[in-house]
């Protein structure tokens, strides 16, 4: 099977807030249009390194950074990149769903007006293919001009990633974002998040290993700001190498 060329390197990459040293030599490979999953303890850098992709690591006080991250052959981190091209290609799915203060519809249409400048027709076309593609738009069409927070919190999620969707990315950034959802509410995601694959690079970080043995293609498991061990899920799980993965896996690390 010929080996996908990586979308995403990460060169010996470092980040210090302050005096703190958070991510650690990171060196990883990210394929196109498969589910990468970062597991990992919660204050292990996971989160850190999603800003990175984003160069929303920018917005943090007292932050330094090393080495490089190339994203289709160039590195976000040189200086002249444009940073607003750079968050245009990554879409962002949060924890938790941050709708805009305003009705179902204009939630899509407001990143698409900021781009293009659709007559009504065509962005109404825009807003209906977005909702349908995260499986929303059965669900809510009769109810496009209220407001979004009315939709029920896996709706909202939904909601925020065709909202994601619409600016067009290539890679979506996902922050643990089942984790304030009920069961249901999750599967809706990861089966979404199945579906997308096909046309997006997906980056999903978590620490629900059943969640991450159920939809990875590959897995990185970070500890400490450190990548202890990275592969393909199947031998990942099956098989992990360092003990450290082992006992993570395991349930031996009291996590």
């Amino acid at each position: 099977m010929t080996m996908k060329k990586p979308q995403i390197v990460t060169k010996d990459f470092n980040v210090w807030i302050g005096k703190h040293h958070i991510l650690k030599n990171i060196n990883m490979s990210i394929p196109p249009k498969e589910l990468s999953v970062i597991i990992g303890p919660s204050g292990c850098g996971k989160t850190t390194l999603l800003k990175c992709f984003s160069r929303l690591i920018d917005l943090t006080d007292d932050v330094r950074v090393s080495g490089e991250i190339a994203v289709d052959g160039g590195n976000i981190f040189d200086p002249g990149v444009d940073v607003i091209a750079v968050r245009r290609k990554m879409g962002l799915l949060s924890q938790k769903p941050y709708p805009l203060p305003m009705s179902i519809y204009n939630n899509v249409a407001y990143g698409i007006r900021l781009h293009e400048n659709p007559d009504h027709k065509t962005l109404d076309e825009k807003v209906q293919h977005y909702l349908e593609a995260v499986g929303l738009w059965k669900e809510i069409k009769h109810r496009l001009r209220e407001p979004a927070a009315g939709l029920s919190i896996g709706q909202q999620q939904r909601l925020c990633l065709a909202r994601g969707l619409a600016v067009e990315p290539e890679v979506i950034l996902c922050d643990e974002p089942t984790s304030a959802l009920d069961p249901a509410g999750s599967r809706k995601v990861e089966e979404l998040l199945l579906k997308l694959k096909k046309n997006y690079t997906i980056i999903l970080v978590t620490h629900v290993l059943r969640q991450a043995r159920k939809i990875a293609d590959n897995v990185s498991f970070i500890y400490l700001g450190e990548i202890i061990e990275q592969g393909a899920a199947a031998d990942f799980f099956q098989n992990p190498k360092e003990k450290m993965t082992q006992e993570y896996i395991y349930g031996d690390l009291g996590y």
